[in-house]
């Protein structure tokens, strides 16, 4: 059994594959989740936590991608089946690294402890990486950890999607004089994500501030950081996501 056994079950119990998607996405609750599932065995077969994780294309089940099929949060124990593209393809960047030499006059030896997400984009942050991608020399680091969205609606395709007081999170975000700067973190090289995971905190803090808000996908691959910068070019539009620049350097041991 598996999590694509549990969502052929979901979709069949609630007849999701005979609606009409061109109208409206489907509704669907963690109860309606919780009880086509009860009677499977393992945790990842009835979890709805984990049957609802699905960050990269290769994450959704067999017949989702079939279907063309892809799962959004909504509200609490609420989510949307939409049809549509759901993901966008993380770029290769072909030009060369370019060497970066750290601001700061000692080296960071703690930052070469371990391999975790953040000790990466912290010690991005800390020799001033993030500033020279961004050129904002403003930037403070101000938002970490799980917040909940404001209300709003956008679309994917002509379907109608509104959301409320979802739990997101970003692993962090900086501002400036005229600008929020938000980062999703990975320390693997990733092919594709969920789009979701940059438009829900772009349209929460494009809410909660005034200031212009920018979106950065960032790795540290070996010896080498990369860095991407997508935004949204109608704020309404989940599929407006578009590569604005993108760059990668190359640290040496001094830095």
């Amino acid at each position: 059994m598996s999590k694509s056994d549990s969502w052929e079950k979901i979709l069949k119990d609630n007849k999701i594959l005979e609606h009409d998607f061109s109208k409206s996405p489907f509704k669907l609750t963690a109860q309606m989740i919780k009880e086509s599932v009860q009677d499977f065995k393992t945790t990842a077969e009835k979890e709805v936590r984990i049957l609802c994780k699905m960050d990269r294309r290769e994450h959704l089940p067999k017949i989702m991608r079939e279907k063309g099929l892809f799962l959004l949060p909504t509200k609490n124990g609420e989510y949307a089946i939409i049809k549509g593209e759901g993901y966008i393809d993380i770029e290769d960047i072909e030009k060369e690294a370019e060497p970066f030499k750290s601001e700061l006059n000692f080296p960071l030896e703690s930052s070469f402890v371990g391999d975790s997400e953040m000790q990466h984009l912290d010690y991005a942050n800390a020799c001033g990486m993030i500033k020279s991608f961004t050129k904002d020399e403003t930037l403070v680091l101000t938002i970490r950890g799980r917040k909940y969205t404001p209300e709003f609606s956008f679309k994917v395709g002509k379907q109608d999607i509104d959301v409320k007081s979802v739990q997101t999170e970003v692993d962090a975000g900086y501002e400036g004089k005229e600008d929020i700067v938000l980062v999703e973190a990975k320390n693997s090289e990733t092919k594709n994500t969920i789009i979701r995971q940059l438009y829900y905190p772009f349209r929460q803090w494009s809410q909660n501030t005034n200031k212009n808000v920018r979106l950065l996908f960032f790795e540290k691959r070996g010896r080498e950081c990369l860095f991407w910068e997508y935004k949204f070019e109608d704020l309404e539009n989940y599929n407006s996501i578009k590569l604005v620049n993108s760059k990668k350097y190359f640290l040496s041991k001094e830095s």
